[in-house]
């Protein structure tokens, strides 16, 4: 009885800010405010795909200013440019090389929407040139390159945002809330079932660099190799050495909401991870179906599962248990199940969840609100504003790097959260970072 009554208070009480409930110890503010009427001028990396949401989103907003595109494929600019004068009104420059972009004063923030094995790069170029940034999930291609990014941010006073727009959500902040305020009693574990299915893009062959392709700006930090006609735009994502594959791709949009439900700060101790690649004659490296399960110092679970062929069973979602019940996350709404009977409970929607987060930057769509996040605290200069400041991305990637260490490694992997190094296994080890391509390199000291 005590628990309905508690559920009922919780409902009636309403909630607060749920992107407030992750601020720790690093949130400090930054350097002198920028005026709201300021120009912020932005360059977009990467325009195939989901670049081209930043720069729509970036070029809709009042005193911002798409001004650069950058991109290795030439062929891809003149749309990119045209697509973006038609919203803003005036046409941004091109350019083909990510560090003239980088060494630009007249850039404010570079916004990254590149290849996995660029994202770190990129980012700690932009800071280096006094630059704020944007950057997509994952934020690196391995855990070392994640620390690397928040030390920059942090050493240059930098604002730097993880493409995490969960946390822009209102749906999502107003589950956050519920469960942290004990509405499904103490959360223990989080389960994910992630279903995508995905087609074979066969076999490849070495071919010809296309004509505007800047191919050794595309492979960047990535070790030497011919051009594969199969392993380019998008495919990049399933081979090892540019991709994370559909844990990387996806779980960290998942993965950060389960240590955010979970209330975890540091890494997990462990992780086992098994699959393959099952159906297709295809070269794709990375699994299409992979169960993985990391646990934390308290206990705490989170499971992760891909399904990558035609499995419709049970849909993506995320589920959250608790001792008193659990709480389903799918899509614009969430509800709540309790008991042995699963009862339901309190539950609610996108539009309901606006009424009590108007506040909390939930104008727009397809993510515009975690753009418009970003660009608020550009102007303010606090970290504290950022909804999904770098180092939430850091961990939340770093998650998902676990898991394919424990798969590709085929074993149980142990983890040291203070030294983010594995315990007593030197192979996979050697997966925490990567040896970098000359002159691509993410240095010691940044």
């Amino acid at each position: 009885m005590e628990s309905i009554d508690r559920r009922k208070f919780i409902r009636k009480a309403g909630v607060g800010a749920a992107g407030m409930a992750l601020a720790g110890p690093w949130v400090t503010s930054g350097l002198s405010q920028r005026s709201p009427n300021e120009t912020i001028r932005v360059a977009v990396m990467g325009i195939h795909g989901r670049g081209s949401a930043h720069a729509e989103n970036f070029a809709r907003m009042k005193n911002v200013e798409v001004t650069m595109i950058c991109d290795i494929d030439e062929n891809l600019l003149p749309k990119a440019v045209d697509d973006v004068a038609k919203i803003q009104g005036t046409k941004p420059k091109t350019e083909v090389d990510i560090r003239k972009v980088c060494d630009d004063k007249n850039i404010y923030v570079l916004s990254v929407a590149s290849t996995n094995h660029w994202h770190a790069l990129a980012t700690i170029w932009a800071i280096q040139g006094g630059k704020d940034v944007y950057v997509e999930k994952p934020v690196s291609y391995n855990i070392w390159e994640g620390r690397k990014m928040v030390e920059a941010a942090r050493k240059y006073k930098k604002i730097v945002q993880t493409g995490s727009q969960n946390r822009s959500r209102p749906v999502v902040q107003g589950a956050m809330d519920f469960i942290h305020k004990g509405g499904i009693g103490e959360v223990y574990m989080v389960r994910i079932p992630f279903v995508r299915p995905r087609d074979s893009f066969g076999r490849g062959k070495v071919t010809a660099v296309p004509k505007g392709v800047h191919f050794n700006l595309w492979l960047g930090p990535s070790p030497e190799r011919p051009f594969i006609d199969n392993r380019f735009h998008y495919n990049w994502h399933w081979f090892w050495e540019t991709g994370n594959g559909e844990v990387g791709n996806n779980g960290p949009h998942y993965m950060d909401m389960a240590r955010w439900a979970l209330q975890e700060y540091e890494h997990p101790v462990k992780a086992v991870s098994t699959g393959g690649y099952y159906q297709w004659d295809c070269d794709q490296e990375t699994p299409n179906v992979q169960s993985s399960t990391l646990q934390y110092a308290s206990g705490k679970i989170v499971q992760f599962d891909v399904q990558g062929l035609y499995d419709t069973s049970e849909r993506s979602g995320v589920f959250f248990h608790g001792t008193e019940g659990y709480l389903k996350l799918e899509g614009s709404e969430w509800k709540t199940f309790y008991g042995r009977k699963n009862e339901p409970g309190e539950s609610m929607t996108d539009e309901q969840a606006k009424t009590q987060y108007d506040t909390l930057n939930t104008r727009g769509t397809g993510g515009g609100p975690h753009f418009e996040n970003f660009i608020e605290a550009v102007r303010s200069r606090k970290r504290k504003d950022l909804n999904a400041d770098i180092r939430e991305g850091h961990m939340a990637a770093s998650m998902c790097h676990l898991c394919n260490m424990a798969y590709r490694m085929d074993r149980e992997i142990h983890f040291d959260s203070d030294t983010e190094t594995v315990i007593g296994d030197p192979e996979a080890q050697k997966l925490v970072r990567r040896e970098y391509r000359v002159p691509f390199v993410i240095p010691e000291q940044v």
